[in-house]
């Protein structure tokens, strides 16, 4: 892209016209920060859920498992509305796409705070879940158009880097708002980080042609392509370990390794610092070689569960492991997304939005399978061998279509 030039009035039989100015040149840090606080303001959303749900439950009348409820109708919210708003919404400029979607986000937390039982929370919860993935889908396509070809990783990463921010700063805040001021009062806030994000976006998302929308069945075309469903099945299946650890890393702090409560934020923070770290260095490597990122971030993911499920009683172990584990699983995921991309660069916004819902789908996996084996009685640390598990799974079905993508290139 050239910077606009100044066009010099045109003479034409004495009368005077003006070319037509150029587009102006998009603002790229501002439109990078404006992606960025909407991914924040989604992810503080999400975790935070998490953090306050005890004092819903006791608001509510509700027993703890029976307020996971509206956690779960969250990510049913983003697993169904990841592929269908992105369908619905395919022939809409990708600016108005994630205005439309913030809009969305906000409404959907502020019925989170005025919501009076379960059901009607959960409806709130849904409505806000539903932007998610296509959020990050739309998001992924304005960061490539303004960072320019050839850098969908990193483009990707920058989206998902307010998640991972979120992840310590966040989360954190709003679960500390919600214990001084209430739990209504924290999805009131998250909120109004959502109304910031719509008008930073609206302010630096340019409004040009170049984000115009493509056909549904253009978009469509994707799905029916077996290797986008097999990089998808690589990303559900593996980046769950992420979640079958984070889901449970309050009682590894106090009943694993015996510290105190108030610990418990730090190695929320260790493990967010570490998926920022992974996120970044994955992204900058991801676009030259994304099957090398997605190979190594799962590798050192094994070993850092391995270290977590057999020392992590021991807190100087513990704590770099869970900084390991975020750091080398994030670092696979936009390698994840390049893959998408180029499997089917016809439908950018779809593969951005389908890769967020199989990571949802880790999400309720790896939270699932770690409770199974600690219920079963393995202990609190046999979660990352959960975790272990699920990524070895995962490498497993990426190194075989590693395989066969080397044999039909022989043929």
């Amino acid at each position: 892209m050239t910077a606009p030039q100044a066009c010099a009035p045109a003479r034409s039989t004495g009368a005077e016209t003006l070319a037509p100015a150029a587009p102006a040149q998009p603002n790229v840090r501002l439109t990078l920060f404006a992606l960025a606080l909407g991914t924040f303001a989604i992810g503080t959303s999400e975790f935070a859920s998490m953090g306050i749900i005890q004092l819903y439950s006791a608001s509510l009348g509700l027993s703890v498992p029976e307020a996971t409820s509206a956690i779960t109708a969250y990510a049913v919210g983003v697993v169904v509305g990841a592929p269908l708003v992105t369908i619905v919404a395919a022939r809409l400029n990708r600016r108005v796409v994630l205005l439309g979607l913030v809009a969305l986000f906000i409404l959907g937390n502020l019925l989170s705070a005025a919501a009076g039982s379960l059901g009607s929370l959960m409806i709130a919860r849904f409505i806000s879940g539903v932007p998610h993935g296509a959020y990050f889908g739309a998001g992924a396509v304005v960061a490539a158009y303004v960072m320019g070809p050839g850098n969908g990783g990193r483009a990707f990463a920058m989206v998902m880097s307010g998640l991972t921010v979120a992840t310590i700063f966040g989360s954190p805040l709003a679960t500390f708002m919600g214990q001084t001021l209430g739990w209504r009062e924290t999805y009131l806030a998250v909120a109004a980080v959502g109304l910031l994000a719509f008008l930073a976006l609206r302010k630096g998302v340019p409004k040009t042609e170049a984000l115009k929308g493509t056909s549904v069945a253009r978009e469509l075309s994707a799905l029916r392509k077996p290797a986008l469903w097999g990089v998808l099945l690589v990303a559900a299946t593996g980046v769950a370990s992420i979640f079958a650890v984070y889901t449970f890393i309050a009682p590894f702090v106090t009943d694993a390794a015996g510290l105190s409560a108030s610990v418990i934020p730090v190695a929320l923070a260790l493990f967010g610092l570490g998926m920022t770290a992974g996120n970044i260095v994955g992204g900058r490597i991801a676009d030259r070689r994304p099957s090398h990122t997605i190979l190594a971030g799962y590798g050192a993911g094994l070993a850092a569960l391995a270290l977590l499920a057999l020392a992590g009683a021991t807190p100087w172990v513990q704590f770099p492991a869970l900084f390991g584990v975020g750091a080398a699983l994030m670092f696979a995921i936009p390698g994840i997304q390049v893959r998408l991309t180029r499997i089917a660069p016809e439908a950018p916004s779809l593969t951005g939005a389908m890769n967020l819902a199989a990571l949802n789908v880790a999400n309720a996996l790896g939270a699932w399978l770690g409770g199974v084996v600690i219920t079963a009685g393995f202990g609190l640390l046999s979660a990352a061998w959960a975790g272990f598990a699920l990524t070895l799974a995962g490498l497993l079905i990426f190194i075989s279509i590693i395989l066969n993508d080397r044999a039909r290139q022989r043929r």
